[in-house]
């Protein structure tokens, strides 16, 4: 029999949060993360709004925990945490989380956003993984820090696959990330490499999958019910290097699998309700680097970034646009590059310039050219 453990302490509850004020300027085809759409269509615009609100409520009562963290901007409040967490008392080498929290691929989901040297996640993460989180249960395992193998961490789960919404199905998608971290002296390296192994509801009896270049029909009437694969495969790098330079922080991450979408969309499933159109299957990849330079001891960081995303490996440039291909399937990348000023503990103050690109077509009439959508962020945030 397993002894009983009984915990008699008082709950130990700290609030924290953060809050970040923005102002954005975009061109004229920009899509902006404050504000509505752009209300002149051949003009640039801009907006300012609460980007992120956060207030993040913890628990701790012995080896149980529990987490609540809320977002509240001008557009609301929304959940973006509610889960509790339980560690083994026996060997301080495992945890067990349910409830909805950050889906354990790779490394830039689980980076907190109020810490992120650029504004936004990369546009592959914000297309596979809408909301960061995911509502299921997880298993955390890592030796304890006395011993040698503390560096290795294992997180694997089982989750409802639908972001931060209602669960819609009796499916549930598998998630793994296995990494490596280590300081040697002034340098502190990290690995990892993910999995996702999953399925999107087939909302109708078509199905179109990639042949030859061309989108080719299964119309079987017992697709519809069934689950196409929604299966991801990524590797993930940090470097960090002190120097007389200041840190020196670099990260990166590829990811390349099988996404289930729409004809209009690659993006993962993210409503309360299931799929009622055609499925679209399309293997896809995509990439970021971002290199942080601290200014010396001066409270001042220059960033650099680049990321992309290809939804449809199998087409580029003028193949898109026939054979059932169409503006979805092009790749799009972001060049960035911004500083940051670390006022206080508290305060930061983010510029941050993005200059956005797509693959163009003849034969996509509204991508013959690329898009005029580059953004200006400046973004103040308080953290407590």
């Amino acid at each position: 029999m397993l002894p009983v453990f009984t915990v008699t302490a008082q709950p130990t509850v700290k609030f924290s949060g953060y809050l970040q004020s923005q102002y954005q300027y975009g061109e004229e085809d920009a899509g902006l993360k404050v504000g509505t759409a752009n209300e002149s269509a051949d003009e640039s615009f801009s907006r300012i709004g609460i980007r992120r609100g956060r207030i993040k409520t913890t628990a701790e009562q012995g080896l149980a925990s529990a987490v609540f963290q809320i977002d509240l901007t001008e557009k609301g409040v929304g959940l973006k945490d509610a889960y509790l967490n339980a560690k083994d008392p026996w060997f301080n080498t495992l945890q067990v989380r349910s409830g909805v929290f950050d889906r354990p691929f790779g490394n830039e989901i689980s980076y907190s956003s109020s810490r992120r040297e650029s504004p936004e996640r990369s546009t592959i993460f914000q297309t596979l993984f809408p909301e960061e989180r995911d509502l299921g249960a997880m298993l955390i395992l890592q030796p304890a820090k006395s011993s040698a193998w503390n560096c290795v961490k294992l997180e694997a789960g089982l989750f409802a696959g639908n972001g931060i919404k209602q669960e819609t199905d009796s499916k549930r998608d598998f998630i793994g990330h296995l990494s490596f971290a280590k300081t040697f002296g002034d340098i502190s390296i990290g690995a990892g490499a993910s999995t996702y192994i999953g399925g999107v509801y087939q909302g109708s009896e078509n199905v179109y999958t990639m042949e030859n270049g061309a989108f080719a029909l299964n119309s079987d009437a017992a697709n519809k019910g069934k689950f196409a694969g929604r299966e991801y495969f990524g590797f993930d790098v940090q470097v960090a290097l002190i120097s007389q330079f200041g840190v020196t922080n670099l990260r990166s991450e590829y990811l390349f699998g099988q996404q289930p979408g729409t004809a209009t969309s690659s993006k993962s499933p993210n409503a309360a309700v299931l799929p009622t159109g055609d499925t679209y299957i399309r293997d896809f990849s995509g990439f970021y680097a971002i290199l942080v330079q601290d200014i010396g001891e001066l409270p001042f960081s220059a960033v650099l970034k680049y990321d992309l995303y290809d939804p449809n490996t199998k087409v580029s440039g003028k193949e898109t646009g026939i054979n059932g291909t169409s503006k979805t399937d092009l790749s799009v990348n972001t060049f960035g590059f911004g500083a940051l000023w670390k006022i206080s503990t508290a305060m930061r103050l983010q510029a941050f310039y993005e200059i956005n690109s797509n693959e163009t077509s003849d034969n996509v009439a509204a991508m013959t050219e690329d898009l005029k959508d580059n953004i200006f962020t400046l973004r103040l945030q308080y953290k407590f």
